[in-house]
């Protein structure tokens, strides 16, 4: 049988913090909802498939202008 390291440490990590919330699911959830407020997330956030897929569309359109821009012979006008 393989050997599934991603998941033991998921599995692990997943007891640890059963361990320190007394297993107790309340807790748990004040913990990760206290750790979450200390460490909030620097990047975009999506709430479901559609949304993710307009921030994909648009992050691969940002991507093509900015390779286009790098074909063009001339650089852009300088603005004053």
């Amino acid at each position: 049988m393989k050997t599934k390291p991603i998941l033991e440490d998921v599995w692990r990590i997943k007891d640890e913090l059963d361990r320190e919330a007394g297993y107790d699911i309340h807790r748990l959830c004040q913990n990760t909802r206290q750790w979450a407020a200390a460490h909030p997330h620097p990047g975009h956030r999506v709430q479901n498939a559609e949304e993710l897929r307009r921030w994909l569309t648009d992050q691969e359109r940002q991507r093509a202008a900015a390779s286009a821009l790098a074909l063009n012979d001339a650089p852009p006008p300088k603005k004053s």
